[in-house]
């Protein structure tokens, strides 16, 4: 079944939890407090998905260093501001600011050097990045931008009554902000309203996972409880059409799903390519001022 398809509650097949993951606490950048959720023992399972950090406090000294130059190559970052402005600059003379609600897609390809720099906004900063994967035939591309504020991501209130924010991919008819032929990426928002049961569709094939960062969630038929902070990997049955998601509080969580690459991933810090010899080369070339 596909994204945008509309399930029926009584034929409707869920993915079921098959592993719950609580984030680490590290930090990152200028020594920005961050939980890194989906870490590299993941990669594999969740391609083509590479790492997921939330970054959330309303501590300014906690991230008000922020992220100064740094490099990328091989991937692409997507960044989710929920709460605070975060300013990029990078080494093309690109510079833009991402504020609450909108969302970053950089495609780093063949090479960039950016900052990111968290600006205090009432306080508090809440956030999401996201390292998604190119295929080998990608890696080596032009790099690029869209950013977008929150007026540009499509949303839309489910007849379960939950509200969903579509930053990539479809759902139930919705196309969302973002495209991409290659992982075929799904990124929803997903609020449930207390006693609210969703049934959210995924592509057959693809690797998927949620993340709760409020509330709790029962997920799946067997009505497994994903609570804050923690992220669920779903289950590749072939037979099923997405996911079941209810609250009986009320919650938030980020849906996430992607065509595997099913190809190698040899990564070094910010350079994720094929192999050894293609990331050495990736760290000379950064060396050498060629990004």
């Amino acid at each position: 079944m596909s994204a945008n398809t509309t399930v029926s509650e009584t034929t409707f097949r869920s993915r079921e939890v098959e592993r719950r993951v609580t984030g680490q606490a590290v930090s990152d950048g200028a020594g920005v407090k961050l939980l890194r959720v989906l870490t590299a023992d993941l990669q594999r399972r969740l391609d083509p998905f590479l790492m997921l950090d939330e970054f959330r406090s309303d501590n300014p000294d906690d991230y008000l260093a922020g992220f100064p130059d740094h490099p990328h190559r091989g991937f692409e970052t997507v960044t989710y501001m929920l709460a605070g402005r975060m300013r990029h600059r990078d080494n093309a003379g690109h510079e833009g600011l991402l504020t609450a609600g909108g969302v970053q897609w950089m495609t780093a390809g063949r090479g960039i050097v950016h900052s990111e720099l968290p600006e205090q906004e009432n306080g508090l900063m809440h956030g999401f990045q996201l390292w998604v994967n190119l295929p080998a035939r990608d890696k080596l591309t032009t790099p690029a931008y869209q950013d977008l504020p929150e007026a540009a991501i499509p949303g839309y209130q489910a007849v379960s009554g939950a509200t969903i924010k579509v930053i990539a991919g479809d759902s139930e008819g919705v196309t969302g902000a973002i495209q991409r032929d290659a992982t075929a990426p799904l990124y929803l928002d997903i609020e449930l309203p207390a006693g609210t049961t969703h049934l959210a569709a995924i592509p057959v094939g693809h690797n998927a996972f949620g993340y709760v960062y409020q509330g709790q969630v029962e997920v799946g038929e067997r009505s497994d409880t994903v609570a804050a902070r923690q992220l669920a990997v779903l289950s590749n049955a072939p037979e099923a059409d997405g996911v079941r998601l209810r609250s009986a509080e009320g919650a938030r969580l980020l849906l996430v799903a992607g065509r595997p690459l099913h190809e190698p991933i040899v990564q070094w810090g910010p350079f994720v390519m094929n192999r050894r010899e293609e990331v050495e080369q990736a760290l000379a070339d950064y060396r050498a001022g060629r990004f």
